[in-house]
């Protein structure tokens, strides 16, 4: 039972910045989504967004199925998006 718990307990502890990478993740992307507006560029980049998966599967060494990696990146970089277009219509 004490190992289960200390490896929650460093579960817990990569969750956790897990969530702060997130968050830094997130105020770039506000930040790139400000830019944008700026110079008139669309807020999507298609060509972007598959750049990002493909960069980011390549680098994949598992466990995780390369399937994986890619749905819980296109999730970040969806809601990465939704959050910049939320701030910068406020």
């Amino acid at each position: 039972m004490e190992e289960i718990w200390r490896l929650r307990k460093r579960i817990d502890a990569l969750d956790d910045a897990i969530l702060g990478i997130l968050s830094q993740r997130a105020g770039l992307a506000i930040r790139v989504g400000r830019v944008k507006r700026r110079t008139g560029l669309a807020a999507r980049s298609s060509d972007r967004e598959r750049a990002i998966l493909q960069r980011i599967v390549r680098k994949n060494e598992g466990p995780l199925d390369d399937a994986a990696v890619r749905r819980i990146f296109k999730l970040i970089v969806q809601v990465s998006r939704r959050t910049a277009i939320r701030e910068i219509r406020k």
